[in-house]
């Protein structure tokens, strides 16, 4: 693990105080939408303006890189994300806010791309979990403290966007002083999505309802908790909460998935957070409003709390579950192609998601935050059962549940060690 650190420490800097940044945008830009009166479904086909710029890039950008190279690639997308923060302070505008979120979205995965490109050419078949362990416990720290920096200064005022600015500039140091030579850039194979729904039709269904519900979850629980009168530490507080429990519930969830019918705990998880997405919209009523956490301990929202932990527990781990779902039914040399098409059919989700979900905020009202999540839960549930009474459970020894970050790439599949990665070209040598 030592000769890890010392290989990969600059990037691994890198990546975790851009992931920090990350973090915080996002939900910096929920609250500021709300102090602002946007529309609410102006929100989010604002927020929704992240996801199609984030699928694009992972169609266009591995172009890029094999034309010009990581270090430029990593170099000009940085940039491009540094600058479009700033343009969300300059100008205070929902459609110039979507432009910019399509950059966002755009530069990131350009970003994602490059690390994850570089970590598997420094990783080998002896280190490739271990690598991946680390990129996943940097993404959900990353993840967690970039939502406590709510706190650093008010969504009104231009301080928050700057910082989101310079951590951004400051990821490129690490990265950029990196003597190693740039790894050569290996294209994913693929899978038909037509041929992916063949292989495996709960696990297509289910990873394009999870898109949905993700992409909601990462952009308009904070627009939810701002329209519900919470202050910024309990906003912030909500999300590093959602942000953990997703990571803890990981393992559990996976170890049991690995030792039964996985399609009965993807039912059991999205049933439980169906269950769970009722009872916060029960504890989330009028009393809430106008009570803080930080001034009384109000049973309402302590237990509103508790319920959006454990709704976040069950949740966050059915795109895990999913893609080693899908592996159960196929050769381990296609795992990352699947992968890659899983991730295809994610996306198309998530672009989706963010507008859907300010659709029924608009009509219902904020409970409509939870009984949106809420209907996909129960979709997932429901197409699960049926398709448990059409395909009988088939054990598959080279597939197992590993823990994966929401945002990873099909490069970053291949740090998985169950996916019978060649060798890289250190260990050949």
């Amino acid at each position: 693990m030592g000769k890890l650190f010392k290989t990969s420490w600059a990037l691994f800097a890198g990546y975790g105080i851009l992931i920090i940044a990350h973090g915080l945008q996002g939900n910096l830009l929920g609250v500021r939408s709300v102090i602002e009166n946007f529309n609410v479904i102006s929100t989010g086909t604002m927020m929704s303006g992240y996801f199609i710029g984030y699928f694009c890039g992972a169609n266009m950008v591995p172009n890029l890189v094999a034309k010009v190279g990581h270090i430029r690639v990593f170099a000009a997308f940085a940039s491009m994300a540094s600058l479009s923060i700033l343009v969300h302070a300059m100008f205070v505008n929902p459609v110039v806010w979507t432009v910019a979120r399509f950059l966002t979205g755009f530069s990131v995965i350009g970003i994602f791309i490059v690390v994850e490109s570089w970590l598997n050419d420094r990783a080998n078949n002896r280190t490739r979990g271990k690598v991946l362990s680390v990129y996943m416990f940097i993404t959900f720290i990353g993840l967690a403290l970039g939502t406590l920096l709510l706190n650093f200064s008010t969504p009104e005022k231009y301080e928050p966007f700057i910082l989101v600015s310079l951590l951004l500039s400051i990821a490129l140091i690490p990265i950029l002083l990196v003597k190693r030579k740039p790894p050569k850039f290996k294209k994913i194979g693929s899978i038909k999505l037509k041929d992916l729904y063949k292989i495996s039709p709960f696990g297509t269904f289910s990873m394009f309802c999870n898109g949905f519900i993700h992409s909601a979850i990462f952009t308009l629980t904070a627009v939810y908790a701002a329209k519900m009168n919470f202050t910024i530490f309990e906003i912030s507080l909500l999300l590093f909460l959602i942000t953990i429990s997703g990571a803890l519930f990981q393992w559990p969830i996976g170890y049991f998935s690995d030792r039964m019918d996985r399609r009965i705990i993807m039912v059991a998880c999205s049933l439980i957070a169906a269950l769970f997405c009722f009872t916060s919209i029960v504890s989330s009523g009028s009393s809430l409003q106008n009570m803080y956490l930080a001034v009384s301990l109000n049973i309402d929202k302590v237990l509103f709390f508790v319920f959006v932990t454990l709704y976040a527990g069950m949740a966050l781990p059915l795109f895990t579950i999913n893609l080693a779902f899908v592996n159960d039914f196929i050769t381990k040399d296609k795992f990352v192609a699947a992968g890659a098409g899983l991730q295809t059919i994610f996306g198309l989700g998530a672009i989706g998601g963010p507008i859907l979900c300010s659709i029924f905020m608009n009509y219902f009202g904020s409970e409509g935050f939870f009984m949106f999540l809420l209907l996909f839960h129960v979709f997932i549930g429901a197409f699960g059962l049926y398709r448990m009474t059409r395909r009988a459970y088939e054990d598959n020894p080279d597939s197992t549940f590993t823990p994966l970050p929401r945002n990873i790439t099909p490069l970053g599949m291949e740090l998985d060690p169950t996916t019978g990665a060649n060798l890289s070209n250190t260990e050949k040598k």
